[in-house]
């Protein structure tokens, strides 16, 4: 795992941080630090940065987030360095090229933009509230050199401030431009830029020249550089008719591309007329100028044209020369593709080896000058058989390693941002086997102009002095010419407070009419620089400029400064004071610069607090507070580590969190240092980072980033996932020979985990094309090897690369190589002959393949013979992998012998393999069978052996076929299946076994060959003793009260003899406690048996078994259930009730109910038979359903159905029913329920019969005897 520590808040949008490279250079300077719309300069030191932050407002109180950084030393850097190189590899593991491995982050590239304004403002360049008085100051102004589109509008920028808001005019050519008098011109409202506008007409080129912007107010004017306005050109190429280039193979070759002059220059490329790109490579290749250079020419060089494009940057048109065909004479006129890769292609193809000479630049020497800043292009493009290799050299010194690279194959050298040091002499050197040649390019280095001192703005105050400097440098050394207001110095009106001293102004007591703008042009033939720099006499007293009452929030033991802009003149003195303090704060851990800057140098918890900054000049004072608060930073105490893992393993990246509890924490994970995208395969938590199913893109770095408000810390681990290798690649065949050849490929990444072995397969056209099989396997540490072949066979191959994960996708086919034919040098195997009838015989054996034809017409002698007859042979010739005898003896042997042979010739002679002719059916059978009965399920069986000559084939086994005739129990039905036992081999004897006992049997033998069983034996009888029976069937163990155990159980299926009986084992268990086992013996009609149970807590495990006269049979096990837990509880509360209904209370209660209910039965009974209607819907406290025959008034007719449940009742599975949510049901009569009744004393309820009795003693509750559902029950 590395760890990054570079710690840089995620501050508010537009927040720039830049560094200062020392610590007081941004207090150097003659004014005070001016107001800023940014914060520019910030504190750096050797891996950190602390960016400042921009302000941003809220009620009551401006808040400023100072965006930290953690310092890192550079020893500690180089530690971690050291550690990283000593960091043990994982096996598999390898370096990814230029992965991130330091503990340093590079500053993101808004950092470098904030680098150089943060310069900008350390030079000294000030900047005055726009609300007071100041000359014009050019703000935005277009490139020296502007090129633009003829198809659009030409704009000209410049844009300026000042107070009052300047004015601006232009020059054309050093000549006032008047904008009114041309249509097309225009300038923008409140800026100088110019716009023209060809909407109308007008040709763009009318209007080049060089054009200069002039911004004037009250106090001065201020110059735009003079812009150069040329328009882009992109003409047309010249018709021209190419005749073909002929050309020796092997000679060298310019193809000149020259393409029209265009502005800018075009991009140069080549191509063929049908636009597919040239491939170029150390022998072809295109030169900085355009032009295409053949080292050497070869023959294939033939199959395509050469044409030049040029591509126009603005009009985005590409311009097409026409092509060029080459035709190369050459002393070997066939193209074979083979010999491309040949070692010595060039003698192969007689082509004469020669010492390398430079194409470009001719000559042994020549010299080139470059300007300070730029790129220097060297070029060196040689010929030579073989191609020339390239190599650069510094005369006197090396290459400058960090500015030099190689392009176009080595044949170009560019060294970039060239300075002095650069100059001098360089030489390329070019060399083959035959020699080498060198030249040698004198490099001068010149400088356009640049600044060593450039004028800033300045600010005095009346009465006092002050300098402008204007210092630059340039290879020749430039001249310097001031100018006044955009006039020159010399013709300035005098001014006694004044003095020129060549780059520098002189001002001494300067009063307010001294204000201009002062313009310094530096100047030589390579170019020139022109700075603004104002004079601004100003009387004013302190301000502050920053919002008041900030709060800045920084992170514990940063470094940090806390910003007090102000202004005023003359330059106001500033001092700070913490919580209100009188001593101002300056030495120890503090320390203010001289713009008014406090630094904190390493933030405490107690220097958190409210800190006032106070301004003072001759005309008064200024001051403003910040409040400052410490927080704990930002750190990840447990960081993702680097693993390797297989593809579609899981893979868990931790990342746990410590920061302060104030700030609001963010955690993200980047990717290869881009954010990562969870997808489906990927979980994100709060501390972790899962990854299910890795795969190959899932490698890379994973930097886990914590980051509050003000700091981040970030943690980065490497994940390598070991994958299938990638397929070897451009297989290459060498060192062609009659029976070998070399073959050569490019290992494919090995996707970290090691090649094994590589797989060599060829495909051959002939016998199986399209069919790829194995030729040989070599260690991972080749990737060339010598391949042994066949002859007459078109071979193709194809590497797959193998290593622990699996193997790779087949490399692509190489090119085919045949061998030459010969006679066949074997034969084929696996040579039979076997009958497929009685009067045939079959010879058959495995065909030859492709490697072992060695010839075209590959075919097959078959001869055969009978054995030890002398009779001569018999043959014929085949081309397929069989040959059918017919007409033989039955069963009688053969010699055969099978020859290979070709159009080349024959094989070596066979070996002479024994076959048979076809089998018949056997003739007899065995005799004398005798039984002898072993056991109540096995016999033992003996018998005559048949004469072998009977067999007509090869006797395959005895066997015995037998059937259950019947069973000795009466009634007892038996299956007849035929069942068989085999006996392999020629023996006399054998055992039949898995009889069943206490049954009659038949028996059979027969003799079995190839073809089939013979004859059968007679039959023979046996019958099996008794034997012991089965299990009981369906033992059944039940329970219906705590006193008893009720026992069941059904005849065995097989008895196998007479039953005599069932014996009973039992016994009691309480857990791991074992009672004593009791046996009982009971008759064999007896199949049911009740047992007392003595101790009501304990279970009983039975064992029960029939017997025959032979002994007890297999017995079966059983348990009783366990007691129900509510047994108990049951039985008391049928005790309380049994208490209750013995009270007088209780059964006088119970008469007046049943009295009240008879009544009510009477008065509902009279009501029914005169038709009459019941009104209880308004008195029910549930629905009626649809079902329900309603009147108009919400009445309802009873109806006969009096066994219908309540609305809203549900009806249990053993037929009751049973309350839901209401309370209004009714229940059997007898059995209990609270009633419900009405205000009036009205039954809600419905009417039901009486049930059956045992139907109510099925479904005893804890309500069944309740004396009110009793009572309802009635009705």
């Amino acid at each position: 795992m590395r760890r990054l520590a570079a710690r840089g808040a995620a501050g508010d949008a537009g927040e720039v941080a830049a560094p200062a490279t020392d610590s007081t250079d941004c207090a150097q300077g003659r004014s005070p630090r001016p107001r800023r719309l940014i914060d520019l300069c910030a504190i750096w030191d050797p891996g950190a940065f602390l960016p400042a932050a921009s302000w941003e407002s809220a009620p009551g109180i401006t808040r400023r987030r100072l965006n930290e950084a953690e310092t890192l030393s550079s020893v500690r850097e180089a530690q971690l360095e050291r550690l990283e190189a000593a960091r043990p590899r994982r096996p598999g593991s390898r370096e990814r090229g230029p992965v991130l491995r330091m503990a340093r982050q590079q500053p993101p590239p808004w950092v470098h933009a904030a680098v150089l304004l943060c310069l900008l403002c350390l030079s000294g360049a000030i900047e005055i509230p726009m609300d007071l008085s100041q000359p014009p100051t050019i703000t935005k102004q277009s490139v020296k050199d502007h090129i633009v589109d003829p198809r659009d509008n030409i704009l000209i920028e410049c844009e300026a401030k000042g107070n009052p808001a300047p004015s601006f005019h232009w020059t054309r050519n050093s000549r006032y431009f008047n904008i009114a008098k041309d249509p097309r011109v225009s300038m923008r409202r409140r800026s100088g830029t110019l716009v023209i506008d060809f909407r109308s007409g007008g040709r763009p080129e009318e209007y080049e020249g060089e054009y200069q912007c002039f911004a004037r107010n009250k106090y001065g004017t201020a110059l735009s550089n003079r812009i150069r306005l040329q328009v882009s050109k992109s003409p047309l190429w010249p018709k021209e008719n190419l005749d073909p280039v002929v050309v020796q193979e092997g000679a060298p070759l310019t193809l000149q591309c020259n393409p029209p002059p265009g502005l800018p220059s075009p991009v140069i490329f080549w191509m063929s007329s049908s636009m597919e790109p040239i491939t170029q490579d150390k022998r072809v290749s295109q030169g900085h100028n355009g032009d295409l250079y053949f080292s050497n020419v070869m023959l294939q060089d033939m199959q395509t044209d050469y044409s030049c494009n040029a591509r126009f940057h603005f009009t985005h048109t590409i311009q097409q020369k026409n092509a060029f065909t080459l035709k190369v004479l050459t002393n070997n006129p066939y193209n074979d593709s083979s010999l491309r890769n040949h070692p010595d292609m060039y003698s192969a193809r007689g082509v004469a080896e020669r010492t390398p000479s430079f194409m470009y630049p001719q000559g042994t020497a020549s010299s080139q000058m470059v300007l300070r800043g730029m790129d220097l292009l060297l070029e060196c493009i040689a010929s030579g058989v073989p191609t020339p290799d390239i190599a650069w050299y510094k005369k006197g010194g090396d290459l400058p390693s960090d500015k030099a690279k190689f392009e176009n194959f080595n044949k170009a050298l560019r060294i970039t941002n060239v300075s002095e040091e650069d100059s001098g002499e360089y030489f390329c050197l070019a060399s083959n086997k035959m020699g080498s040649t060198r030249h040698t390019i004198s490099v001068r280095v010149k400088a356009a102009p640049y600044w060593l001192d450039e004028p800033k703005n300045l600010i005095l105050a009346p009465g006092e002095d002050g300098r402008l400097v204007c210092r630059a440098n340039g290879n020749p050394k430039p001249t310097v010419q001031w100018m006044i207001n955009g006039e020159p110095l010399q013709s300035a009106p005098p001014n006694p407070n004044r003095e020129v001293a060549g780059d520098t102004i002189i001002f001494r007591d300067t009063q307010i009419s001294s204000r201009a703008v002062y313009q310094c042009n530096t100047s030589n033939e390579h170019g020139y620089l022109l700075a603004n720099a104002f004079v601004s006499v100003l009387d004013v007293p302190p301000r502050m400029l920053s919002p008041r009452n900030q709060l800045i929030r920084v992170i514990l033991y940063n470094r940090t400064r806390l910003d007090c802009p102000f202004f005023g003149s003359p330059i106001p003195t500033l001092r700070w004071f913490k919580n209100g303090q009188g001593s101002n704060l300056d030495g120890g851990n503090y320390h203010v610069y001289e713009n008014g800057s406090l630094e904190i140098k390493m933030i405490r918890k107690e220097d958190q607090g409210i800190y006032t900054c106070v301004a003072t000049n001759i005309l008064g004072k200024a001051e403003n507070q910040v409040r400052l608060e410490v927080k704990d930073p930002t750190r990840i105490f447990r960081m993702p580590e680097d693993q390797v893992a297989k593809r579609g393993t899981t893979v868990q990246l931790e990342c746990r969190v410590k920061h302060d509890p104030s700030l609001k924490l963010t955690v993200s994970w980047l990717k290869d240092d881009e954010p990562l995208y969870i997808g489906n395969r990927m979980k994100r938590e709060d501390d972790s980072l899962t990854i299910f199913g890795v795969a190959e893109r899932d490698q890379g770095s994973y930097t886990c980033v914590a980051s509050t408000e003000l700091d981040q810390d970030l943690a980065k681990a490497y994940l390598t996932v070991l994958g299938r290798p990638d397929r070897p690649r451009d297989l290459e065949l060498t060192d062609l020979a009659e029976r070998s050849v070399r073959l050569t490929w490019i290992p494919g990444d090995d996707n970290n985990s090691p090649i094994t072995d590589y797989v060599v397969q060829f495909e051959e056209d002939q016998f199986q094309p399209g069919v790829w099989h194995d030729h040989s396997k070599f260690p991972g540490s080749v990737n060339s090897a010598v391949l042994q072949l066949s002859p007459y066979v078109n071979y193709q191959f194809r590497v797959i690369a193998i290593n622990e994960v699996g193997s790779s996708h087949p490399s692509l086919p190489s090119e085919r190589y045949r061998t030459s034919g010969a006679p066949p040098e074997s034969n084929p195997a696996d040579v039979k002959g076997e009958g497929t009838r009685k009067n045939n015989m079959e010879i058959t054996w495995t065909p030859m393949n492709a490697t072992s034809a060695f010839g075209p017409n590959l075919r097959y002698i078959v001869k055969w013979r009978r054995r030890e007859t002398r009779e001569s042979w018999n043959n014929v010739t085949v081309w397929g992998s069989r040959y059918v005898v017919g007409q033989t003896p039955v069963y009688v042997p053969y010699e055969i012998r099978v020859q290979a042979e070709n159009d080349f010739g024959k094989g070596p002679e066979p070996d002479t393999v024994i076959g048979y002719s076809g089998e018949d059916y056997p003739r007899a059978a065995p005799t004398d069978v005798k039984i002898r009965v072993l056991n109540s399920t096995a016999i033992s069986l003996q018998w005559n052996r048949v004469y072998p000559d009977t067999v007509q084939g090869q006797l395959r086994e005895y066997r015995a076929y037998y059937w259950r005739e019947s069973s000795l129990l009466k009634n007892l039905w038996v299956s007849q299946k035929r069942q068989q036992a085999s006996f392999p081999g020629d023996r006399p004897r054998g055992v039949v076994s898995r009889l069943f006992p206490y049954s009659n049997y038949k028996l059979e033998m027969v003799v079995v060959n190839g073809r089939g069983d013979g004859p059968r034996s007679e039959t023979k009888e046996f019958t099996t003793p008794e034997g012991v029976p089965s299990a009981p069937r369906r033992f059944r163990v039940r329970q219906p009260n705590l006193e008893t155990i009720n026992l069941e159980w059904d005849h065995p299926e097989h008895p196998n003899g007479i039953l005599i009986g069932y014996t009973l084992k039992y016994l009691a268990f309480n857990g791991t406690k074992l009672g004593k086992q009791i046996v009982e013996n009971f008759s064999p009609n007896q199949t049911k048996f009740t047992m007392q149970r003595a101790d009501p807590v304990s279970r009983y495990r039975f064992t029960l078994s029939a017997r025959t006269q032979v002994g007890s049979g297999e017995a079966v096990t059983e348990e009783s259930p366990a007691p129900p837990n509510e047994a108990t509880p049951t039985a008391a509360y049928t005790n309380n009730q049994a208490d209750i209904a013995t009270q007088g209370w209780f059964i006088g209660l119970m008469c007046a109910i049943a009295l009240l209910v008879l009544i009510l039965l009477i008065v509902c009974f009279i009501k029914r038979s005169r038709g009459g209607k019941y009104p209880v819907r308004e008195k029910k406290d549930v629905p009626l359903g649809p079902e329900d025959p309603k009147e108009e008034d919400g009445s309802f007719d009873y109806s006969d159905e009096d066994n219908k449940p309540l609305q809203g009742s549900q009806t249990s599975l053993d037929g009751t029913i049973k309350q839901q949510e209401s309370d209004d049901s009714l229940v059997d009569y007898g059995e209990g329920g609270e009633g419900q009744f009405n205000e009036d004393g009205s039954f809600i309820g419905q009417y039901t019969v009486k049930k059956d009795k045992e139907e109510t003693e099925g479904n005893e509750s804890s309500e069944a005897t309740s004396p009110v559902n009793a009572i309802y029950s009635l009705a």
